[in-house]
């Protein structure tokens, strides 16, 4: 039942308290993952206004076999359960 790890992209910026709530709970499983820092870059929100039609953090993709999928908001059951998703995961 083993798959190829995930990768995690997580959008975040220093002192938002869900982003750090996300670092923890992919800390404690063992997830890597990429953290893009948005604080003090706005060409990077105007990159998730472009993709989500959003601003703001924390914005997770979770993807594998060039398949990936974003929660738009810091659920962690959902970000768990897209973690333990098989590769052909559903849409959220």
């Amino acid at each position: 039942m083993s798959t190829s790890p995930k990768k995690v992209v997580l959008w975040s910026k220093t002192g938002c308290h869900f982003c750090g709530e996300v670092k923890a709970f992919l800390t404690s499983r063992n997830q890597p993952f990429e953290n893009i820092e948005v604080e003090g870059n706005d060409v990077l929100r105007d990159v998730l206004e472009a993709k989500y039609g959003i601003r703001h953090v924390p914005v997770i993709e979770v993807g594998g076999e060039g398949k990936y999928e974003a929660l738009l908001e810091p659920d962690l059951e959902k970000l768990a359960a897209l973690l333990e998703q098989p590769d052909e995961a559903a849409a959220v």
